[in-house]
Parts: C-alpha cells; structure tokens; sequence
C-alpha cells in the first residue's frame, strides 16, 4: 500500500499551515510558482525542488522530508501476528478509507473501528470468522468513516456505539476513564482533536502471545504525514501538539492503524514524520 500523501501533498500542506505564500516557496525552492502549484497538486516535476531550503520555511524537518523524497515508506507489517485483526479498505469516488475488525479468539465477540464505505467487506469478514459483533469504535464523524453505519446497525440492532461526537446520546460517548473488555482484549480511548473536533483514537491492549499494542487513530497522522484540519478551530498546532501527547507516548512497538494509507508504528512515524522533529 502507497503512502497515503505525495511529497507535493506533504509541502503544500505544510506551506498552507505555515501561511507560506507559493511564490514566497517558489522561490525557496528555485520553482516558479507555476510549478510548485503543480507539484503539490500532483506530486509530478520535471526539475526537482531545493528540500533543504523549504523545510524550514514550512515547518518541516529536511531530513525526514528528503527520505520521503527518496521513497520511504514503514516497513511491511504481517499481522498475523494479530491473528484476530483485519485492517478492511473500501473505496468511493478514488478515496480509500481504512476500518479495522478486531474480536477475541475464544468468545469470538467483536468491535469494528469505523466502517469505510461499504458494510459488504466487513459482513463477510464477520461470516468467514464467526465473529459476534458488540461494538463500534468511531474515531471521528467524518463521511468517509460512517458511510456504513446504518447498514452495521440495522444487521446489529443492538450494537454498543462507542464516540466523542457531542451530537451523540450521552450513553453513546467516550468517558476518559472507559476501559472496555473485548474477551481477554482492552479497549481505551484517547481524545485527539485537531483534524476533527471529535477526533479520538482507540488502544487495544493484552493481545495473546504478548504482541504489541495496537492503536487505531484515524485521521490524525498517516505514514509519513499529518492529516489536515478539516474542521473549524481545528489547526494543524494543535493536531501537531496531540499526536505528541496521545501518540508519541504509546509504547514505541505499538502498531498503528490510520484511516487512510498503510499501517505504521510508533517508532517509525516518531523517527520518519517529517512534521516532526
């Protein structure tokens, strides 16, 4: 799976967020603005940018952005490791979402974290494994991540919601504090604004065999880049400042599960992000 971002995504999100003008970059860069508008559109140029000179400018840290350049990506995972975890993707009008389907091998009770576009894939996954589904972990209320959740409700009519969103009833919203058992598994939660004002993202913990910790987080960072503030008083300081408070400070090994592109790790996004340093 491809990073979600081209390095043009990545500049020209970082520019937007630095309020960097394009011909201010441009000529960092040694582009014309012309240019630098196209490649961060398609992440395409014929002449290549001056990285070291606009990393600064737009907040980001040259060396990580250069390693982007040069075609890192977080090393492939296996999750077999996690035998009763399935990262699922759905796709609509050329947006890949990720949602991720996680049960207790003896119980075979269930949570799925988000729905993508499209319930079909998930209710199979359901039938092949036997799994009973008890909840739904949203990370944040956003299209793309609850195109499905009529459909899951209505074949689940009494599945537990699990979110942050303040439109929800109150029994449906995460307390800081929950600390919900999924068999032998542990699901907490973590609050993480910045894209989205009810952005949150889940810890599963006790995994059998003692494989890592895994966090499912939505969009608030992706391999190698930062997601966007989508919505108002939302900012990429403060996404920026969460990750480092509820991400960064998981345990290094700890699988991450993003709604968008490739998993990763900890220590992967905490050595490659080139929006941090």
């Amino acid at each position: 799976m491809t990073l979600t971002d081209s390095l043009g995504d990545i500049i020209g999100k970082a520019r937007r967020s630095a309020k960097v003008s394009l011909e201010t970059a441009a000529q960092a860069t040694g582009l014309s603005p012309t240019q630098l508008e196209t490649f961060e559109r398609t992440g395409q140029c014929d002449t290549p940018p001056d990285l070291a000179k606009l990393a600064p400018l737009v907040g980001l840290d040259a060396e990580r952005l250069q390693r982007i350049a040069s075609g890192w990506a977080p090393q492939p995972r296996d999750l077999a490791l996690w035998r009763e975890l399935r990262m699922i993707t759905t796709k609509r009008e050329g947006l890949p979402v990720n949602c991720y389907l996680v049960w207790d091998e003896v119980s075979r009770d269930g949570a799925l974290f988000d729905t993508g576009w499209d319930a079909a894939p998930i209710l199979e996954l359901i039938q092949a494994n036997n799994v009973q589904l008890r909840h739904l972990f949203i990370t944040h209320m956003h299209e793309d991540h609850i195109a499905a959740m009529g459909a899951l409700r209505e074949k689940f009519p009494v599945l537990r919601l699990h979110t942050n969103s303040k439109h929800a009833p109150p029994q449906h919203r995460n307390r800081a504090n929950d600390f919900i058992s999924l068999g032998s598994l542990r699901i907490t939660n973590r609050e993480l604004p910045g894209h989205a004002e009810d952005g949150v993202i889940y810890v599963i913990g006790n995994w059998p065999e003692d494989a890592p910790h895994v966090a499912i987080i939505g969009d608030t960072i992706f391999a190698g880049t930062l997601a966007n503030p989508a919505a108002a008083g939302q900012s990429t300081d403060l996404l920026k400042q969460k990750v480092k408070e509820q991400i960064f400070t998981l345990p290094r090994e700890t699988l991450l599960g993003p709604g968008h592109g490739p998993v990763t790790t900890v220590d992967e996004e905490r050595a490659n992000n080139p929006f941090f340093d």
